[in-house]
């Protein structure tokens, strides 16, 4: 494995984290608690590893080859839907964290009434961050692969 192949993982710890939110609401409407616990738990720990292994691969780019990130050029009818996607990703990426981070202490403070109004927002909007992070994957190295960072 090389720093190139950190997209592609970091894709897949996104969609992981979206199996496992998914998954974990799933458990909390069939009442199973200690299962959307560790559904939920798993889901911040793929997050966390999906953040460095984000940071690693863009301060490779910057730092070390002097490169910006990859620019989504072509096809250029799908650019504006592709920044719009981008646009919203990372500014929900950068608001979730303080409510994932407030989301889990009231949990593990059994502040479960409070844990429930905030969990309302954060979990929506978290499985959004998670599956448009593998939608800009694929647009930007698979489905319509860019030329090398600009």
């Amino acid at each position: 494995m090389t720093i190139h192949d950190l997209p592609a993982v970091n894709a897949m710890l996104n969609g992981l984290s979206a199996v496992f939110l998914m998954a974990g609401f799933v458990f909390i409407k069939r009442g199973n608690k200690s299962a959307h616990r560790k559904c939920m738990v798993a889901a911040f720990g793929t997050s966390v590893v999906f953040l460095a292994g984000y940071l690693t691969y863009h301060t490779y780019l910057g730092v070390v080859l002097h490169l910006g990130p990859t620019r989504f050029v072509n096809p250029a009818w799908l650019r504006p839907i592709y920044l719009v996607i981008l646009f919203t990703h990372t500014l929900l990426a950068a608001a979730i964290v303080p409510l994932i981070l407030m989301t889990l202490h009231r949990a593990r403070k059994q502040q479960f009434d409070r844990h429930k109004q905030i969990a309302r927002w954060t979990w929506p909007l978290w499985l959004y961050v998670s599956l448009t992070g593998v939608v800009i994957y694929l647009l930007l190295y698979q489905i319509y692969p860019q030329n090398t960072a600009a």
